[in-house]
Formats: C-alpha cells, sequence, structure tokens
C-alpha cells in the first residue's frame, strides 16, 4: 500500500512512531458496549522526508469523530483564562472594534467567542459537532454547525461573511484533507485581515516525549518549517508567531493575506526557524530516532506502577483527555492496575475509557475513595489539578506525573 503525504503528495516511507493499536480516543463506552466489539485502529505515524510534516492516515472520517464530541473547551478554567487573555490581547494589538468580524474555526463550546461578544463584535463559530456547538448557541453565540472547508468558506464570502480576524486553537491539527482547509482560510479571511492559529508544536512532542499527544483524532503535527509551507502553497504569509506553554507547548501564528503589506515579517519567525533547524527538524534522523524514546517511557511507567500494585497500593487516576486514552492503551493499563478515573465533564461521567474500560467519575469519588497514588493524564494541566486536589495531601496521596518522564510527586 502506497501512501501519500497529505500536504505534497509524496509517497510515505518513514516511520515516526508506532504505537500499536488504538480506540478512537474520545470514542467513550456506556456500559451497555462493555460487551460489544470495539473498533481498534493502527497509531502509527509517518514523517514526509520531503517537506517533514509528521502525519497520521486517515482510518475514520471527521465525521465520524467529532459531529459528537466529549471535549467542551469551558471545563478548564487555566484554558478559560487563555482565552480571555488572547481575546484582549487581539483587540488591542490589532484595533478591532465593533465594526469588525471575528471568525472561530472549531469553536467548540464558545468558551473563547464569548469574551469577543462581551466587547461588542461580531462573532462567528462555526463547530461540527452538534451537541457541542448547542452549547455554543445557549450562550449567544452565532454558530454555523458544518466542518469548515473551501466550499464553506467559498459560500460565506459570496454573502460577504469575511473575518478581519480568523482564528482556530487546536484545529489544524483536526484536519485531514489539509491543503483545502487552509485554502478556505484564505478565502474567508478579508482583504486586510488576520489568521492566528495555535497547534501544539512537533519540536516540543520531540524532545518532551509527548507521544501521548499523539491520536487518531490530530492527523498532523507541525513544526513551523512545515505550517510556512502549507500556508505559503495558498498565498498566506506568517508574519510572526509567539510560544505558549498551552499543550505541553504549542505555536501561535500570524498570518496574512501575501500580498498585504501592513505587517512586516517579524523577526520571531526567523528566529523560531533557526532553532528548528539547529534541532535538525530537517533532518530525517532526527525523526526517526523518536520510537525508541517512547519505547523506554512505556517501559518506565508500566515498572513504576508495577511495583507500586505489588506494594499493595490503591492507584486512580485523574482526567480522561484523548492523550490519557493514548497512553493508556498503548502501555496496555487497565482496570486491574488503575481502579476508575475522574474528570470535571458530566458529558464523560459514568462512562467507561475507551479500550481499556477503566470507568470515570465524577472527581469527588477521589476524596471518597482515598487512593494511594493518582496518574494525571491530563499532564499539561498539573498545576491546575493539583490545585483541585490539596485535599488529598491529607492521608498521604502521592501525583504520578507520567510525561516528560515519571515523576512521583507528593508535595503539590
Amino acid at each position: 500500500m502506497i501512501r501519500n503525504c497529505r500536504f505534497c503528495h509524496s509517497p510515505l516511507h518513514h516511520v515516526f512512531a508506532d504505537l500499536g493499536m488504538s480506540p478512537l480516543s474520545n470514542s467513550f463506552l456506556s456500559s451497555n458496549d462493555l460487551n460489544k466489539m470495539e473498533a481498534f485502529f493502527p497509531l502509527r505515524v509517518f514523517v514526509c522526508e520531503y517537506c517533514f510534516l509528521v502525519q497520521l492516515e486517515e482510518f475514520e472520517s471527521p465525521s465520524n469523530i467529532f459531529s459528537d464530541y466529549a471535549y467542551f473547551s469551558s471545563y478548564s478554567k487555566s484554558w478559560l483564562a487563555h482565552a480571555k487573555k488572547y481575546t484582549d490581547y487581539v483587540t488591542k494589538r490589532f484595533n478591532l472594534c465593533k465594526q469588525n468580524r471575528i471568525i472561530e474555526i472549531a469553536s467548540n463550546d464558545g468558551y473563547l467567542l464569548q469574551y469577543f461578544k462581551e466587547k461588542g463584535i461580531t462573532a462567528l463559530g462555526i463547530e461540527p459537532a452538534i451537541n457541542v456547538a448547542e452549547a455554543a448557541k445557549m450562550k449567544g453565540i452565532n454558530t454555523i454547525t458544518e466542518f469548515f472547508n473551501s466550499t464553506l468558506a467559498q459560500k460565506l464570502a459570496d454573502k460577504n461573511t469575511t473575518g478581519h480576524l480568523v482564528l482556530g486553537n487546536n484545529v489544524l491539527a483536526h484536519v485531514p484533507n489539509l491543503n483545502d482547509f487552509v485554502l478556505g482560510l484564505k478565502i474567508v479571511l478579508h482583504d486586510q485581515g488576520i489568521i492566528t492559529m495555535e497547534f501544539p508544536h512537533v519540536l516540543n512532542l520531540i524532545e518532551h516525549n509527548q507521544f501521548d499527544t499523539i491520536y487518531h483524532e490530530h492527523f498532523s503535527y507541525f513544526s513551523l518549517i512545515s505550517v510556512i509551507n502549507v500556508f505559503s502553497k495558498h498565498q498566506l504569509r506568517i508574519f510572526d508567531v509567539e510560544k505558549l506553554s498551552t499543550h505541553g507547548g504549542s505555536l501561535r501564528i500570524f498570518a496574512t493575506h501575501s500580498q498585504s503589506k501592513s505587517h512586516p515579517t517579524e523577526t520571531s519567525v526567523r528566529e523560531i526557524l533557526r532553532e528548528e533547524k539547529n534541532a535538525k527538524l530537517k533532518k530525517l534522523e532526527t525523526y526517526l530516532n523518536f520510537r525508541q524514546t517512547s519505547y523506554q517511557l512505556k517501559n518506565n511507567l508500566l515498572s513504576c506502577l508495577i511495583e507500586l500494585k505489588e506494594k499493595g497500593h490503591s492507584i486512580a487516576a485523574y482526567g480522561a483527555p484523548a492523550k490519557g486514552n493514548t497512553l493508556l492503551n498503548y502501555c496496555g493499563i487497565k482496570e486491574d492496575t488503575i481502579s476508575f478515573t475522574v474528570d470535571q465533564n458530566p458529558y464523560k461521567q459514568n462512562l467507561f475509557l475507551p479500550g481499556t474500560h477503566i470507568p470515570i467519575h465524577h472527581p469527588d469519588y477521589i476524596f471518597a475513595s482515598k487512593p494511594d497514588y493518582i496518574l494525571v493524564l491530563p499532564w499539561n494541566l498539573k498545576h491546575e489539578i493539583a490545585e483541585q486536589l490539596q485535599p488529598a495531601k491529607e492521608w498521604g496521596c502521592k501525583l504520578i506525573i507520567p510525561i516528560p518522564e515519571v515523576d512521583i510527586i507528593d508535595d503539590f
């Protein structure tokens, strides 16, 4: 079978990571589903030797993955704070006002657009997950429940519905038809408009062993090198880039039409390109060496958990994020090791994790059951979670942070 790069269409021959067989990371199960057959797909990631785009094959269509989605952005206080800070920042930097229009791609439950709405700026969300979009509409956010692509973008542009600011947080990675998506961004962008996109930086994935951020809903993993190539192909110019701490280390890019002279290219672009070059992200061997790192962490985590269980300790988990399901399934960790997990999202409570069948409870269950150890699955939110778990210190509970290396914390 010949696989081709979703950007440059070159044949894909090189494996970046192979995490075995795994279910869709957000395909949570009800009790009635536990005795039914589950669909597992290869979680094997390739790297293109020509454009260096790291990517998964498309095994399941976005419509089956995202039409009924379990992730609601508003359940993370730190993410809401991030959205509010972003809103204030871009409003001031680009002098956004009531005459402007904001368009957010994959707007989720209105977690971000609500802040533009408070400022009186016209906001339009595009969110394909009907259940999540309904939550946004309840907040008064005008939301289109469709997948964003060039066809939808053209329909909007034909109605003069273009964005002075077009944004997308953690959506670029979720797009199998990458070229059509970025073409859509260009079409829906106002002549003097700005695009901002946030996505996890593949350099952090490699350097900090964040293999659990790989799952079937993430089709691509970007460096600045690769994303500049994609945007340039569609006559979009990246003029600024910022490093963010979110999701274990992300990039926020700023782009505009290539012919626009209103935003000169900042030195940040050159600096991060230099950093990526120094990290050898234009060398194939950099990507091929990653597989061994993920194997080693898997062994270390399993050894830690087995040792704790042999000593009679009870272990629970915190969170039911997509990355947690990758970690648990890759490591083969099931209910005999992790007795339960908890999550603040009521949409996930009283369900079971895909593949491992670990039950999901309300966070209060932690304080009723008093486990000896808690494995923090959304490790990128470890400070926020540690604050929530302060009462657990009373019975001597310890936290296990799995990424970038296994770390047990007793003073949190």
